[in-house]
């Protein structure tokens, strides 16, 4: 009844401020440098999780623009990059953009939950790309660009089944949630370069222009969910 209620509610706030998560936003900008927030730390996908710690793995098009979202969030400790849910072993970018390999672009999150919940995660995922839309987003076509959860424990599985069923009943988008949950198995970390790529690439055209709209748009929605901006 708990995890009911927190869908519900979830869904809720989802119906409220879906409106304004595709208008006018506010990010950390001076002049044309962006400005990052808090301290991150980079995810050894390989290492043991610290103490009250817990990992989870999403793909909502172009790690590039996921990663710059999720790594802003309070109680996420870290993020890194990469590739899941295909058939060949440590894959590079460009078999992943072949689309041979049936891997998707994700980030694997590591966050703490007395900070942030899973479904709070979900609240962000769900809000932050169209899920609707089976290997597309924006111009970014092709199946590595899929909608997917990679859950890690039973109960990830189950709040996101019910999330997405919540949603889908109360109409929200304008075609079915084709967003796929599936059990995580391999996680490849992308190449360095791809890592932190908006903070370190801000100036880029595809960052110019791609990017900083979505992340512009979602610090709008999220302001009361975001790390303070570091001093530094």
């Amino acid at each position: 009844m708990m995890r009911k209620n927190v869908v519900l509610a979830l869904v809720g706030l989802i119906l409220g401020s879906l409106a304004t998560v595709f208008v006018g936003g506010e990010l950390g900008m001076v002049g044309s440098r962006y400005v990052r927030r808090g301290s991150h730390a980079k995810l050894d996908a390989t290492a043991p999780l610290p103490p009250g710690v817990e990992k989870t793995t999403f793909g909502s098009g172009c790690f590039w623009c996921t990663e710059a979202v999720f790594q802003e969030l309070k109680g996420v400790h870290a993020t890194v990059a990469g590739y899941s849910g295909g058939s060949v072993k440590d894959p590079t970018y460009k078999q992943v953009c072949s689309g041979s390999t049936g891997h998707a672009e994700v980030i694997q999150v590591s966050y703490d939950p007395m900070v942030i919940s899973y479904a709070e995660l979900l609240e962000v995922f769900w809000q932050t790309h169209d899920p609707t839309t089976r290997y597309r987003q924006g111009n970014d076509v092709g199946t590595q660009y899929r909608s997917v959860i990679f859950y890690h424990t039973d109960e990830q599985k189950k709040l996101a089944e019910e999330y997405r069923h919540k949603l889908d009943e109360a109409g929200l988008f304008p075609a079915p949630i084709v967003t796929e949950i599936v059990p995580f198995t391999e996680f490849y970390p992308a190449e360095d370069y791809h890592q932190d790529y908006f903070s370190e690439n801000s100036r880029q055209p595809y960052c110019t222009f791609v990017i900083r709209p979505k992340v512009e748009k979602f610090e709008k929605v999220f302001k009361d969910k975001l790390k303070p901006v570091s001093p530094n």
